[in-house]
């Protein structure tokens, strides 16, 4: 593994572009270990690094937080008997947070048992990113097609949350779509497009603040260093797009099917492995 710190020469606007492309793809159903894998691929940059993904990751954890923060303060009651009042499809299902914990382990140990394949050699593969950006998003389109979309977020059962959390687990492979395999999911488990969605971001709150504190972690372990000035800018303008994506997905997906997002896929997946065989070596 590379730990290495941020490049005080890292450009101001190579930091931004990759914050804002972070914030605006974790959340949306098209990849964004894709997007940042391939961006200084395609724009001839330097890798950015591990430890600036980090920021990013931790810029997204915040939105996540900041936007369902009220969700986990009800679920947290919830868990323990406290009826803090809330949403109320939330209220239907007491036993939401266990499972939300449950669903997170599959990724917590595929994740901790593959980190290394990942990060150092799928993260430059750049065909098999092509090929799982099409892939899921074939499979995102079987999903819209035979889902019934019938439950709501409080209908989803203790089955329902670990088929997700195990389709979480493939995430791990650049190009699937960390929101885009667990959408996927829970329309195949028949939940309505916005409930989905919901139980996605839910979903993976643990998985970001666990791989983020991880990385963080490691980065101190092997004595790597980070530049404050370019972490806290990556951080702070991953977040605003981030939180600004959760809002529009979710209004979206209550009028709106997934095939934009197929569409993009699928586009850009034959571009990426076009560019890779016949272009970029």
């Amino acid at each position: 593994l590379r730990y290495h710190g941020l490049s005080p020469t890292m450009p101001l606007l190579q930091i931004v572009i990759l914050a804002v492309l972070q914030g605006l793809t974790e959340f949306l159903p098209i990849s964004s270990s894709a997007h940042l894998a391939l961006a200084p691929w395609l724009f001839g940059w330097n890798d950015q690094g591990l430890t600036f993904d980090i920021a990013l990751h931790f810029g997204t954890l915040a939105a996540v937080l900041a936007y369902f923060f009220r969700d986990w303060v009800q679920l947290t009651g919830q868990a323990f008997g406290w009826d803090w009042g809330g949403n109320a499809e939330l209220k239907k299902s007491p036993r939401m947070l266990w499972m939300l914990a449950a669903a997170s382990l599959p990724i917590g140990v595929l994740g901790y048992a593959f980190k290394g394949l990942a990060e150092d050699t799928l993260r430059v593969n750049h065909i098999l990113i092509g090929s799982m950006l099409i892939g899921v998003g074939i499979l995102m389109w079987v999903a819209e097609k035979v889902g019934r979309g019938g439950k709501d977020v409080g209908s989803v059962s203790f089955l329902d949350a670990m088929i997700i959390g195990i389709s979480q687990a493939l995430a791990i492979v650049p190009g699937t779509s960390r929101s885009g395999i667990t959408i996927t999911a829970g329309l195949f488990r028949n939940l309505n497009r916005e409930a989905a969605a919901r139980f996605s971001f839910l979903l993976s709150t643990p998985a970001i603040a666990a791989a983020a504190f991880k990385a963080f972690w490691d980065v101190h372990k092997h004595g790597g260093r980070i530049e404050v000035a370019p972490f806290a800018i990556g951080m702070t303008v991953s977040a605003v797009p981030g939180c600004l994506v959760i809002g529009f997905l979710l209004g979206f997906l209550r009028r709106h099917s997934l095939n934009f997002f197929i569409y993009y896929r699928i586009f850009f997946g034959i571009i990426v492995i076009a560019l890779a065989i016949f272009v970029r070596p």
